[in-house]
């Protein structure tokens, strides 16, 4: 296993490029500099010591310097020992409606803003469970899979808006599949979908996909925000404020009711149960006390333990690149030039 401590480091070398580039137009001016001060003839009786292939090679060298020590900060490690970490715990997909409906505001704030509360507050209180989301509307993303690492979880929740879909629907069904087929049954720990939702199911056959997410062994609960009688969809404008309802085609305000009757249905179908959302309830509360209930199964992890620095692989030869180019002339070899000089004669005298 490989990994770079400082992984920012590695964008420096997008410099050796720029240095290329750099060098090129540099050398193009040089030559033309050069050809309005003398012909190459004269230039080269003027500098007759004057290398034409030593000055590329050290910059070659330098750049490869460069590079070599951008990596050695950068810091490589590589993994040492790989070891099967034991961990206890259930796997938990929440399935979270992000349909403009969950602006209502019959839940204060409103139902989105409700349920990113509780969503929290459940990750909060996990420990050990894995923990996945998958967001849905008109069709269904997973927005992470199942991970143990509640610190990422929330920031996907600061994030997640109406606008994470932009299909509109509410496909329960898709979500409930989606869920499914991102769990690891080879995994023998318990699987728990929660769906928290305010709308009857609009896309595809959700009693079909509760029946095989229960044939799995996986739980499913529902969680209803809104209510029977429903409420408008307020509409906001850019600064913030209110400016209307969301209408229909024929101008009326759009009241977005909630459908307990199918959520119960799919509770019952996947053996978990229904909660109506409510502004001072925690309803995953109840639910992480039942999902902490459920015996819960070893899981192995397997991870690298132990890291060692490999930095040196990078600075040595760095080093060893910078005391050529230090030691490499720009000048050609003195014998060479003297050779070259005693033709040049025996060639006029001739």
């Amino acid at each position: 296993m490989l990994r770079f401590v400082h992984e920012d480091y590695l964008w420096l070398l997008a410099v050796v490029p720029l240095l290329i580039v750099l060098a090129w137009f540099v050398r193009a001016a040089r030559k033309r500099a050069l050809a309005a001060f003398s012909t190459s003839i004269m230039v080269q009786r003027l500098a007759p010591q004057a290398s034409r292939w030593k000055r590329p090679v050290k910059f070659v060298l330098l750049l490869c310097a460069l590079a070599l020590t951008i990596l050695a900060l950068a810091n490589l490690q590589i993994g040492t020992r790989l070891e099967e970490v034991k961990q206890e715990g259930v796997d938990i997909f929440i399935a979270v409606d992000v349909s403009l409906s969950m602006k209502a505001e019959d839940i204060k704030p409103n139902r989105l803003e409700k349920a990113k509360l509780e969503i929290r507050n459940l990750v909060d209180r996990l420990g050990g469970d894995r923990i996945g989301l998958v967001v849905f509307a008109g069709e269904a993303f997973t927005q992470f899979p199942l991970t143990t690492d509640y610190g990422a979880a929330n920031l996907f929740l600061d994030v997640l808006d109406v606008d994470a879909v932009g299909l509109p629907g509410t496909a329960i069904g898709s979500a409930i599949m989606r869920a499914t087929d991102s769990f690891d049954f080879k995994d023998q720990t318990t699987k728990v979908i929660v769906i928290i939702t305010d709308g009857e199911n609009t896309e595809g056959d959700v009693v079909e996909a509760a029946q095989d997410a229960a044939n799995k062994g996986i739980l499913i609960y529902t969680i209803g925000m809104g209510s029977p009688e429903g409420a408008p969809i307020p509409v906001y404008g850019s600064g913030g404020q209110q400016t209307d309802f969301k209408r229909d085609r024929v101008g009326g305000v759009v009241v977005s009711k909630l459908d307990e009757a199918g959520l119960e249905k799919i509770a019952a179908i996947g053996k978990g149960k229904y909660f109506r959302g409510t502004t001072s309830q925690d309803e995953l509360d109840a639910i992480y006390k039942d999902v902490n209930a459920l015996q819960k199964k070893e899981f192995g992890v397997k991870q690298f333990t132990d890291y060692e620095s490999r930095y040196q692989w990078f600075i040595a030869p760095a080093l060893l690149l910078l005391l050529l180019e230090l030691m490499l002339s720009e000048n050609v070899n003195k014998r060479f030039t003297l050779r070259r000089l005693l033709r040049k004669e025996e060639v006029a005298e001739e």
